[in-house]
């Protein structure tokens, strides 16, 4: 199994892509499959019918479950654990200890498997530290959560939330820098247009949808 130091607890029918690598602290279950140049590290558990893109990193004493799904290049932080429904698309990110859940209402006594809500996290979306997605929200695409925030509900594409219950504050570039106002566009008083301080990207908005404008 390509990658594999030591005595690393990867079951025969767990499928390892190329150059993947899994510390010997780790288990992966059989029937997991981890993408070309993943890097799975201390005390982590991949269980069956998960699905890893290339180019992962799963820190520390992460948990994925079955049928959890992560798209490539996912940066997933010490401690934290994607249940069953979750999904990832690329380049997602996920803060140290940040929490994932999968039932709304949960009694020990009672089971409620066949009542797991879907959360989806769009490409290039950041989850602080410590913050916590209720399950069956939407992340968009390139949206920032704030560390600490609890979001309840979706969050729009390159939106800015922060707080408990999680609340829009301003909106955030590809790069991850807080939109500035560059003015409003004068055909039309409903649109107003962004620019990344960082790398000069301008961005339109209308109400909650924001594009980057072509060729910036």
């Amino acid at each position: 199994m390509v990658g594999v130091p030591g005595e690393a607890r990867v079951a025969a029918g767990a499928v390892l892509g190329e150059g993947a690598l899994v510390h010997e602290s780790a288990y992966v279950d059989a029937g997991a499959v981890i993408g070309p140049r993943s890097r799975v590290w201390h005390f982590c558990h991949v269980l069956g019918g998960a699905v890893i893109g290339a180019g992962c990193s799963l820190g520390q004493n992460v948990v994925v479950m079955n049928a959890v799904r992560l798209g490539d290049n996912v940066k997933v932080q010490n401690n934290v654990s994607i249940y069953e429904g979750v999904e990832l698309e690329d380049d997602v990110f996920c803060g140290p200890s940040m929490v994932f859940t999968n039932v709304y209402n949960p009694r020990s006594a009672v089971t409620r498997k066949h009542e797991y809500r879907r959360t989806l996290v769009r490409r290039g979306a950041s989850i602080g530290a410590n913050a916590t997605v209720v399950c069956g929200v939407t992340i968009g695409a390139h949206a920032f959560v704030g560390a600490g925030a609890v979001v309840n509900r979706d969050v729009p594409a390159h939106a800015l939330v922060a707080g408990v219950p999680a609340r829009r504050i301003g909106w955030m570039s590809e790069a991850g820098h807080r939109l500035v106002f560059d003015g409003a566009d004068p055909a039309d008083p409903a649109v107003e247009w962004m620019r990344c301080p960082g790398t000069g990207a301008r961005y339109r908005r209308r109400g909650d949808e924001v594009q980057r404008e072509e060729g910036t």
